[in-house]
């Protein structure tokens, strides 16, 4: 193995002995962890094993967060609004783009109706996202 190759081996061992990767069960711990993410992205040019690290550790956050704080499941009106604000577009605008009437688009997003499956596959084919997405 050359020399190299020890010190880059050498920095993940480091990243590990600084904060192991195990399983975050607190929210001490939790904060730990997203202190030792921030001081790996606010630096530029990792090395690959640094990136390793950090992915790893990302991920165990996550799995965290999930668990710990789980988000409600959003309302097709929620989640059609949240599209559309990241677009910046209007529900006009969709409704056009797609082929729904716009009145179909307002009742979503007033909360009197859900969309349809093919309505779905529309919306989800043109945002790019899964229908699954959606509450129906």
């Amino acid at each position: 193995m050359s020399v190299i190759a020890d010190a880059k081996n050498d920095r993940y061992l480091e990243l590990v002995i600084q904060f192991p990767l195990r399983p975050i069960r607190s929210d001490l711990d939790l904060d730990e962890a997203i202190r030792m993410v921030d001081s790996l992205v606010g630096r530029k040019n990792l090395f690959p094993e640094e990136e390793d690290y950090l992915d790893v550790l990302s991920d165990l956050i996550e799995r965290y967060e999930s668990d710990a704080y789980p988000m409600p499941p959003l309302s097709d009106a929620e989640m059609l609004n949240h599209l559309l604000e990241a677009r910046g577009m209007s529900p006009t605008e969709l409704a056009q783009a797609i082929g729904i009437s716009p009145s179909t688009i307002g009742e979503v997003i007033a909360g009197r109706n859900s969309f349809n499956r093919n309505h779905l596959g529309k919306i989800a084919r043109f945002f790019h996202v899964s229908p699954d997405v959606f509450a129906f």
